[in-house]
């Protein structure tokens, strides 16, 4: 098997090199002919030092330009088609590659699926982590047990024609699990343990939930418009029930003009997201 294994790394210097030995020492047993390209995203410390002493692909950007811009740059530097993606704090099990790598003739892409306590994280992160999933399942129609997961397999190919909508930061992962799966293309998921990181967390919970919120938002309205209106529609719909009811129990002009506003309102809302629906169909058979 040919494989590129992408690392994006901002300040990882405490676990990059154990990750790499990981994966080189995993091409040698199982026979894969494999590359590692590290995207150093602007490091203060030895990350880029380290990776290139270890014999691997470096990409240095001159600053930190993000996490999923690290990715791309990465995958348009990668020799191989097939590319695997995971991160470099020692949080995802490199064993299971193997394992990935057995489903991604038949998927179009495969995801580690997180499963422990440390995937569970704190308080504030686990029900922002629900809220978020549940907005992408969603949006595809589809259960998914891990829609950010950062480590996954698939087909350069199938990747590229996202780059323009994809997030450039942390959001990355999510985005291009919506789009594959918006546009009707196969992924599997299975089944990881994910472990404690080394080093410091570059997430930012508030700030990357605020970030991620909006990400999801734009990316169902660029992919399933109609399903991101749909809450609104719903929502002046009840209001403009609510309007007529208080109309009918109490006539008053207040409350009609209420009532009619909200119902239109709700079409015009509706009608747009047709609009929105059309257009995003037109683009879907356009391949762009």
């Amino acid at each position: 098997m040919q494989l590129s294994v992408v690392i994006p790394a901002y300040n990882e210097e405490e676990a990059i090199g154990e990750v790499i030995d990981g994966l080189q020492a995993l091409f040698h047993r199982e026979g894969i002919d494999g590359e590692v390209v590290v995207v150093d995203d602007g490091s203060m410390d030895r990350t880029g030092e380290i990776a290139r002493s270890l014999n691997v692909t470096v990409v240095r950007h001159p600053q930190n330009a993000g996490y999923g811009a690290s990715i791309m740059d990465g995958i348009r530097h990668a020799r191989h088609e097939t590319i695997c993606i995971t991160d470099a704090d020692g949080t995802y099990p490199i064993q299971a590659i193997p394992e990935l790598a057995r489903y991604i003739d038949t998927f179009d892409m495969v995801v580690g699926a997180r499963q422990g306590k440390h995937y569970r994280g704190s308080l504030l992160k686990h029900p922002a982590r629900l809220i978020f999933l549940y907005l992408v399942q969603f949006a595809t129609g589809t259960r998914i047990p891990d829609a950010n997961s950062g480590l996954r397999m698939f087909k350069r190919n199938r990747v590229l024609p996202f780059f323009d909508s994809l997030c450039r930061g942390f959001s990355f992962t999510t985005t291009i699990t919506l789009g594959m799966l918006s546009r009707g293309y196969f992924v599997k998921f299975v089944p990881i343990q994910y472990y404690a990181r080394k080093g410091r967390s570059k997430v930012r919970l508030f700030k990357d939930s605020l970030r991620t919120a909006q990400i999801i938002v734009q990316a169902l309205m660029y992919y399933n418009p109609i399903k991101a209106v749909l809450p609104l529609v719903l929502g002046l719909g009840f209001a403009s029930l609510l309007c007529l009811v208080w109309y009918l129990i109490r006539p008053n002009l207040l409350a009609g003009i209420w009532a009619m506003l909200l119902f239109l309102g709700a079409v015009l809302v509706f009608v747009i997201g047709l609009l929105a629906d059309l257009i995003a169909a037109n683009r879907r058979e356009e391949g762009t």
